[in-house]
C-alpha cells in the first residue's frame, strides 16, 4: 500500500490555470459497461486514479484485454473474457468493483463478486442491488463473503429502490439493457455520471430513458456494440479546487470542466464571497477577502453534493461568522473534524451537524487522512495554516484526485510528496515525483 505522505507550507494564494481531469465515478462504472459487448470499446479522458488500476486490474484478472495509449485511453476488449470473478482481494479496497456484477449477470448469466470494501464512511449496503436484480429473475446467494449470481436471462422489471443509490441505479441500468423485456427504476439516482453511463449505453445501442430522472425505463435488447466514448469532466475534483481558491484568497481559472455539473457549489462560493465568471467549459474564480461562513446540508443530485462537505467544512474554519455543515447521506462522514481541530479549527459536532466558527488562521500539525473527501479537506485546511502540515495516509487522495501535488504546485502551492514506501500495485500508476518546497515540475 502506498504510505506516501504531503508536506504543505500554508500562506500562499492560489494563482494560474489547470485543467480539470474526467470523472473517476463516471469512468468506473463505464469502464464496467464494457463486459456488455464482445467488441474493442475506447474510452477517452480517462483519469490517471488508483481506484481506476485497480478497476483495469480486476478486469484484466477476468481475461479482459486492456490497452492504455499515451492520450490518457483505454482499450476494453472484453471478447477474451475467462471468468466471471472478482476476487476479495482488489474487491476489499473499493467499493466501485461492485459495478461488474450486473453486467457480468446480464452478458454472461454468472458472477461471483466479493462483498466490497472502500471508504469507511458509513454503511452502503448491497441489497438495494441484490433485490433488483432478484427481482430481474437472478437466482443469488450471498456466502463465504461472496456474491454467487446466476441467471439464463434477465427479465425486464418494475423496480422501486427504496433509498437513491447511484450504484445501485447504475448495476441495475447495465443488467437491464440486455433483460428480456422492460425495466423501470424508480427513485433512480439523477447525477450526472449516471446520465454518462446512460449515454455510453446508448451508444452502444441500448435503449433507455429518463436517465437524469427519478424514473429511468430500459427496454432490453439482444446484444449491445462496441463505441468510443469521452468521459465527462470530474465535478468533485472541480469543486474541490474552487473551494481551494476561495480559501486561500486566489485567483483560478480551471480549463475543461462544466459549470452546470456544480451548480450548488458555485451557489455557496458566491455566498461566501467568492467571484465566479462560469464559461462554456471553464470557470474562473477570484477571491478578495476573507471568505463569509456557510451553511450547507447535503443531498441526493442537483442538492449539494456528500462529497463536498468536509472541503466546505475546511472553507469554514477559517471564514468570518458561524456555519454549519449537516450530512445527510452517510452517518459517519464527520472523521476529518478531528483532525482540523488539532490544527486549532473551533468546530463543534451535533449528530449529524458541524457547527463551526471561524478563526482568524490554522496552524500546522501531522494529520491523518481517514477517505477520500476527509484528505482533501486537510490538504486544503494546509494550505492556509501557518507553518508545514504533514499530511500521512494519502493513499485516499490518489484514489480519487489525479496528481494533485503537481496541479496545487501549478498554483503557486508549496507542496512536496514524501515517499512512504511502494504504491498499490499496479501497472498505470507511475511512481509520484518529489518536489522541492516551492518549484516547479
Amino acid at each position: 500500500m502506498n504510505m506516501d505522505k504531503l508536506l504543505i507550507e500554508g500562506g500562499r494564494p492560489l494563482e494560474g490555470e489547470i485543467r480539470i481531469s474526467g470523472a473517476k465515478n463516471s469512468t468506473l462504472p463505464i469502464l464496467a459497461a464494457c463486459l456488455l459487448c464482445k467488441e474493442p470499446m475506447r474510452i477517452g479522458n480517462v483519469p490517471h486514479l488508483q481506484d481506476v488500476t485497480t478497476t483495469i486490474e480486476l478486469l484484466r484478472l477476468m481475461g479482459v484485454e486492456v490497452t492504455i495509449d499515451e492520450r490518457m485511453s483505454l482499450e476494453v476488449d472484453a471478447s477474451s473474457i475467462r471468468r466471471y470473478f472478482a476476487p476479495y482481494d482488489l474487491v476489499k479496497t473499493m467499493r466501485a468493483s461492485i459495478l461488474v456484477l450486473g453486467p457480468l449477470l446480464s452478458h454472461f448469466g454468472e458472477a461471483e463478486v466479493s462483498l466490497p470494501g472502500g471508504c469507511a464512511i458509513g454503511v452502503r449496503p448491497v441489497n438495494l442491488h441484490l433485490d433488483g436484480l432478484r427481482r430481474m429473475g437472478a437466482e443469488i446467494r450471498v456466502e463465504e463473503g461472496y456474491i454467487r449470481a446466476r441467471c439464463s436471462r434477465l427479465r425486464g422489471a418494475p423496480i422501486l429502490m427504496d433509498t437513491v443509490s447511484v450504484t445501485g441505479t447504475e448495476n441495475l441500468m447495465m443488467a437491464a439493457t440486455l433483460a428480456d423485456g422492460q425495466t423501470i427504476i424508480d427513485n433512480a439516482a439523477r447525477e450526472p455520471e449516471v446520465i454518462d453511463l446512460a449515454n455510453c449505453l446508448i451508444h452502444m445501442g441500448a435503449r433507455i430513458e429518463g436517465a437524469g430522472t427519478h424514473r429511468i425505463m430500459i427496454e432490453g435488447v439482444p446484444r449491445l456494440h462496441a463505441t468510443d466514448h469521452e468521459v465527462l469532466p470530474d465535478r468533485i475534483e472541480t469543486g474541490t479546487y474552487l473551494v481551494a481558491a476561495a480559501l486561500t484568497r486566489g485567483h483560478v481559472c480551471l480549463r475543461d470542466t462544466r459549470p452546470e455539473l456544480v451548480g450548488s457549489v458555485l451557489e455557496k462560493l458566491r455566498e461566501s464571497g467568492a467571484e465566479i465568471e462560469p464559461r462554456d467549459n471553464a470557470i474562473e474564480i477570484r477571491m478578495r477577502k476573507r471568505p463569509r461562513a456557510v451553511s450547507v446540508r447535503t443531498a441526493p443530485y442537483p442538492a449539494f453534493p456528500t462529497d463536498m462537505q468536509a472541503q466546505f467544512t475546511a472553507l469554514n474554519a477559517i471564514a468570518e461568522g458561524t456555519g454549519t455543515v449537516t450530512e445527510t447521506i452517510f452517518e459517519n462522514r464527520f472523521m476529518h473534524i478531528h483532525e482540523l481541530q488539532r490544527m486549532g479549527a473551533d468546530i463543534q459536532l451535533e449528530g449529524n451537524m458541524a457547527i463551526i466558527r471561524g478563526v482568524e488562521r490554522l496552524q500546522s500539525a501531522p494529520v491523518i487522512a481517514t477517505d477520500l473527501r476527509a484528505s482533501a479537506s486537510l490538504v486544503l485546511a494546509a494550505l492556509v495554516a501557518e507553518g508545514q502540515t504533514l499530511v500521512d495516509r494519502i493513499y485516499h487522495i490518489d484514489r480519487g484526485y489525479e496528481c494533485i501535488e503537481e496541479k496545487l504546485l501549478q498554483l503557486g502551492a508549496r507542496i512536496r510528496r514524501l515517499p512512504g514506501g511502494p504504491r498499490s500495485s499496479g501497472e498505470w500508476i507511475q511512481p509520484g515525483v518529489v518536489h522541492a518546497v516551492g518549484s516547479a515540475r
